[in-house]
């Protein structure tokens, strides 16, 4: 016998597979990425362009977010983006680190040079 939990679990997998993206490239946390946002203002849209580096990633299927981190007048700034959101454009790896922790929060007491990663060849 099927359960009312079984059920509902497979409708909402069969909602979230219709509205995930399948052109998003294979980030991690340390890449400094590009990301084109669809900005609206007024009755007009434009794209923005936002870069900085991934200091973590929340894997939850549709609700996968990144929290990308630059640094803007000496002052440092962090936004969540949600991956698979329509406002989304594009996203773009400009470089890859190597690190070796799943979030990068230390990155925050940091300034200047000692904010740099190793970057990894592939």
């Amino acid at each position: 016998m099927i359960s009312t939990t079984d059920i509902k679990s497979s409708i909402i997998s069969k909602i979230e597979h219709k509205f995930k993206k399948n052109d998003i490239p294979d980030i991690h946390v340390g890449d400094s990425v590009q990301i084109n946002i669809l900005i609206q203002e007024g009755n007009k849209e434009r794209i923005q362009v936002s870069e900085g580096v991934i200091i973590s990633k929340n894997n939850s299927q549709l609700n996968t977010t990144i929290t990308v981190r630059k640094v803007l007048q000496n002052i440092g700034v962090e936004r969540v983006y949600l991956i698979h959101s329509p406002r989304i454009k594009k996203i773009i790896i400009t470089r890859s680190s190597k690190v070796r922790k799943a979030k990068l929060y230390y990155l925050r007491e940091r300034s200047g040079k000692a904010t740099r990663l190793k970057q990894k060849f592939t």
